[in-house]
């Protein structure tokens, strides 16, 4: 079983074609492809996010706190086999800094561990530390299966800095059931077919030619969460055409959605 622990500042830009295809002409000067992208090719990730039976955890993330958190189910395959490697991670951010830390294990053991807290055997202490944050999240929150989200990723890493990573990511797809990994992936796009989600993973300060590049062909950063993303799309296909609404902490108003920070 492994693990793995992350802490760094998640940059988030939504790209046309355009500017995509400037900017990737000059990603191989300073970077290398992740060693997932085989060949150059694009892989696949497959997530299940879980939240509390009124949505809780993305209406607190939506609402933009200093300190927030999530839990999600990851696969590379799709559809997952019972004894296919998943990992569950627990994502928080703090001021702007990420931190996530993950364990592995197959998707039949994930199911255990979800209906009765079971756990694979392992003799790591961090671990079993990891699984200590989990319980203690699990026994804090109620909670069950509630988005879908998947998308194909080019990721990238420095030449000079392997903790700079870039990512671009398409096709982000979206449902809210048939919530497990163990099926196909389908539903509605969250992004248009001509735009790529890019996101810049570091732990200090971008790169010069990377600022330069993005202020060249007028890239700026965004907020953009995909389970946030569908979590809106879906409050506002369930509003009808209500001007103005309030339901599970969201005011609603004239089709804007607005978090309120006292839920």
């Amino acid at each position: 079983m492994a693990i793995n622990t992350f802490a760094r500042k998640e940059i988030k830009f939504l790209l046309n074609m355009e500017q995509y295809e400037a900017l990737m002409d000059v990603i191989s000067i300073y970077m290398n492809p992740d060693k997932y992208c085989v060949g150059g090719k694009e892989y696949g990730i497959y997530n299940i996010y879980y939240d509390t039976p009124d949505d809780y955890l993305i209406r607190t993330s939506l609402a933009k706190p200093y300190y927030k958190e999530k839990i999600r189910l990851r696969s590379y395959y799709s559809p997952a086999a019972p004894d296919d490697t998943v990992f569950l991670e627990i994502k928080k951010k703090i001021g702007g800094i990420v931190t996530k830390r993950r364990v592995s294990m197959t998707l039949e053991e994930s199911d255990r561990y979800f209906a009765d807290r079971s756990k694979p055997e392992s003799s790591k202490y961090i671990t079993q530390q990891v699984f200590r944050e989990l319980d203690v999240f699990l026994s804090n929150y109620p909670i069950e299966p509630k988005q879908y989200i998947s998308y194909q990723r080019e990721a990238f890493f420095g030449k000079d800095n392997s903790d700079f990573r870039l990512t671009f990511d398409r096709k982000i797809t979206e449902r809210r059931f048939d919530l497990s990994l163990g099926n196909e992936s389908y539903g509605n796009y969250i992004i248009g077919a001509d735009q790529r989600l890019m996101e810049i993973k570091v732990s200090d300060a971008m790169p010069d030619w990377l600022v330069r590049k993005l202020s060249e062909l007028g890239i700026y950063k965004t907020s953009f969460s995909k389970y946030g993303m569908a979590y809106q799309n879906f409050v506002k296909e369930n509003i009808g055409d209500h001007k103005q609404i309030y339901v599970s902490g969201i005011s609603i108003i004239n089709n804007n959605i607005l978090m309120n920070r006292s839920v």
